[in-house]
């Protein structure tokens, strides 16, 4: 024969645990709830336990989604297709050339570049193979652009078709690393402006480079 030992609360015991529960329930609200969600904080509770500094008010919510910067302009997708010459032009005997025993005396410049509403222009440096330079540019305005970041072999005769070689090809406002020229020649940026509006390019350079004179 089994035995149940199940405690069975009369009338009086239930009504008791329901205003009990109903009490911390109370509790709870007027502690935590109250302050964390709508910041009201009649006890000062939500205060004394940190529960405060959880409220965020709607508009708060609000401008955080929607002062996220969205970028206006319909950006095409850049394939590694596009990465430097066309195929049909080939790369210069000459970029095979050893590194030199000495490279550029070590230099630092800062440059500023209008690009043209509608427009776009290049900017390079002379390096040598090996040499190495570090770089930073940004646009005024933090105004997006496009840059294909590239080299051409030095030669003694170059062709009317100029092979070059892409090392980046982007849409940005800023941009900072370091490189190594894999062959002498010039180096730098095609800078492309499609905004209604000129935009200024600072650039800075570090390394063994030379500036072309003006």
């Amino acid at each position: 024969m089994t035995t149940s030992n199940t405690h069975i609360m009369n009338k009086k015991q239930l009504i008791k645990s329901i205003f009990i529960a109903l009490f911390i329930g109370f509790v709870v609200l007027i502690t935590a709830v109250l302050p964390a969600e709508y910041n009201i904080d009649p006890l000062g509770t939500g205060k004394l336990f940190g529960f405060s500094r959880l409220y965020v008010n709607d508009t708060e919510k609000t401008e955080s989604i929607d002062t996220a910067p969205v970028s206006q302009l319909n950006f095409k997708k850049l394939k590694l297709e596009k990465l430097g010459s066309p195929p049909n032009v080939p790369k210069p005997v000459e970029a095979n050339n050893p590194p030199p025993s000495e490279q550029f005396t070590e230099q630092n410049d800062t440059i500023n570049v209008t690009v043209p509403a509608g427009k776009g222009i290049e900017y390079k440096f002379k390096a040598l193979k090996y040499g190495s330079i570090k770089y930073e540019w940004s646009t005024t305005n933090d105004a997006i652009v496009y840059i294909d970041f590239h080299g051409e072999v030095k030669q003694e005769n170059p062709p009317e078709n100029v092979f070059y070689e892409s090392y980046t090809l982007a849409y940005s406002n800023n941009m900072a690393g370091t490189f190594t020229a894999p062959f002498e020649g010039k180096h730098g940026w095609y800078f492309r402006n499609n905004n209604k509006e000129d935009i200024t390019i600072t650039i800075r350079l570090k390394g063994q480079y030379k500036l072309f004179d003006k």
